[in-house]
């Protein structure tokens, strides 16, 4: 496979793309699978990165046949030849290009949020896709790039099939492209890992990119935020390295830090944590995302359970941020979910002055119930309606604390608030407890 995923396909496309470094550079991602290879252009050109919404035009009756594209501004691509074979009419077309364009707004408004659109009026815009199967959307893409005032338009991909960069020379200035097999079935097959990419992640990746870089824009009421740290950490605890990523908001703004301790299966890049981390850092509370488990230590399930172990290294890390100068007279929060919630109350029972405040995600603090008695910083417990078992847990975990204490039940959420504006409601949540319970520590004793 010539790409393990696409984080490394960015970084190899990046390589090709290096001599647009110091130009005025635009990087236009397409959603989903292209923000993740887009955030990587973005990064090494130290350029703005925003993204650009388009949306297939299937065949009602065969929908991944695509027989055009529609993106921002009216813009529209339609394959005739597809229509044809496919006998489809104009009444067909209008009624999918309707039920489209509904959902291109909506993605729009989702992944933008309050952020203006990143203006790229006279200035060279850079499209990435994670790959190009056919070409209509990422000729669609073009075209709306060219529309909206960019001067030169330049598609770049890490894979694509051959004839369809025939047939985008046309509406691009230059096409880089890592590789054209000749033998071309589908994108996915020249990864390695070509797993879904959720609008968490995508969120995620602009929010980062907005933070790192904040771009000029078209509103002039935006306000960019400014971070005194914002960089990938290695934590020591005990024998173990741990790598993490630190956020920490300017004194004026800063409301304290969470650390997140994520559970099973999970880690720093996971695109859940990374989006509630982005709400916190919107609030002005700095993070701090790292793994639990470094290495081969992942792989050994036993270690995933062994509370003890986790909760130890989450007091380790604690103690390495307590010395961290921009993190001083900051109250710091634990944020855990399934087995880290048990390793964030194990810690804060183990070490209480060292936490403010405790937030459980869909947790098992059934896993530290012989300390949870001992448990002294305000704790809330977030279940989803519909996680029974967990909420039976967190219900018998409750009576057992002594502290400030309460659980928030999400309507309508399973175990991973996979469904629509849960995990937007739990992140909220866990913000207000956050900022209701850190600030106090910060403020001077007299």
């Amino acid at each position: 496979m010539p790409f393990v995923d696409r984080k490394e396909a960015g970084r190899k496309l990046a390589q090709r793309l290096r001599y647009l470094r110091g130009q005025d550079v635009v990087v236009l991602g397409l959603p989903r699978g292209g923000i993740p290879v887009a955030f990587e252009v973005a990064r090494a050109l130290e350029a703005p990165l925003d993204v650009i919404v388009v949306r297939k035009l299937g065949v009602p009756f065969h929908p991944e046949l695509g027989m055009g594209a529609i993106g921002e501004g009216d813009v529209r691509v339609i394959n005739d030849e597809v229509m044809w074979r496919a006998g489809v009419g104009a009444e067909e077309l209008a009624e999918v290009e309707q039920r489209e364009r509904a959902e291109l707004d909506r993605r729009a408004q989702l992944f933008r949020g309050d952020r203006a659109r990143v203006e790229v009026t006279g200035r060279t815009a850079v499209v990435v896709d994670d790959g190009i199967a056919t070409g209509s959307t990422a000729a669609v893409a073009c075209q709306i790039a060219r529309a909206q005032g960019a001067t030169r338009v330049i598609l770049a991909v890490p894979v694509a099939a051959p004839d369809a960069l025939d047939r985008l020379g046309e509406v691009a200035d230059e096409l880089v492209c890592l590789e054209a097999p000749e033998w071309f079935v589908a994108i996915g097959q020249w990864y390695s890992d070509f797993s879904q990419t959720l609008d968490a992640e995508v969120m995620d990746l602009l929010d980062r990119a907005a933070q790192a870089r904040p771009a000029p824009a078209v509103s002039p009421a935006a306000d960019p935020e400014v971070w005194v740290r914002d960089e990938e950490v290695e934590v020591q605890a005990g024998p173990a390295r741990l790598a993490g990523h630190l956020t920490v908001p300017e004194a004026e703004r800063a409301e304290g830090i969470a650390i997140f301790a994520h559970g099973s299966g999970s880690s720093r890049h996971s695109p859940r944590n990374r989006y509630v981390a982005g709400i916190f850092n919107r609030a002005g509370l700095g993070t701090l995302l790292f793994d639990l488990l470094a290495g081969e230590e992942e792989f050994d399930r036993s270690n995933v359970f062994d509370i003890e172990l986790l909760g130890r290294r989450l007091v380790e890390v604690t103690a390495w941020l307590r010395a961290q100068p921009e993190a001083d007279g900051l109250g710091i929060g634990y944020f855990g979910a399934s087995t880290g919630a048990a390793a964030a109350l194990w810690a804060a029972a183990e070490a209480p002055a060292d936490v403010a405040a405790v937030v459980s995600r869909g947790g098992r603090p059934d896993l530290a119930a012989d300390r949870l008695s001992e448990v002294q910083a305000p704790t809330l417990l977030i279940v989803g309606s519909r996680d029974d078992a967990i909420m039976g847990l967190n219900q018998q975990a409750q009576a057992l604390l002594r502290c400030e204490n309460r659980l928030a039940i999400v309507p309508g959420a399973t175990h991973l608030f996979e469904e629509e504006g849960t995990l937007d409601e739990a992140a909220e949540l866990a913000r207000d407890w956050f900022t209701d319970h850190l600030t106090p520590a910060r403020q001077p004793i007299i």
